[in-house]
């Protein structure tokens, strides 16, 4: 399956005092590459948490692990690449790249659980058969 791609541009406000992406500014740009996975795929945020599709739901993190391979910088063009890599009863483990041309900046696996009522729920079928 090839990944879904999304391009980022390192704004002086990603970075630490020395030009250099701020680790936390990673975490951004993951949340941005999955929702637009989504997006992509017919899932819509806006639509999940009002109810429009079913009973209203949403995702959240459960576990993730992050590998900091290079620095980014400023006025960088980075390539956030993610792809499901399994799909669970509540839950989707994704993949996670973050490149800058070629070159691999960081990698993440990230598990996201899916939530309604502010507690764990089963996904739903239409929503797991656009991620498999």
């Amino acid at each position: 399956m090839k990944p879904h791609a999304l391009s980022i541009r390192v704004y002086y406000e990603d970075t630490d005092f020395s030009g250099v992406v701020y680790h936390a500014s990673y975490l951004r740009f993951l949340e941005r590459g999955r929702t637009e996975l989504l997006r992509d795929r017919g899932v819509h945020q806006a639509a999940m948490f009002s109810g429009a599709l079913g009973p209203p739901f949403g995702f959240a993190v459960r576990r993730m692990e992050i590998d900091f391979l290079k620095p980014g910088r400023m006025d960088d063009l980075l390539t956030i690449e993610t792809w499901p890599e399994g799909v669970r009863g509540a839950s989707i483990d994704l993949v996670q790249r973050i490149l800058r041309e070629d070159e691999v900046l960081m990698t993440a696996y990230v598990r996201v659980a899916c939530i309604s009522d502010g507690r764990p729920a089963r996904l739903p079928g239409w929503v797991r058969d656009k991620l498999k």
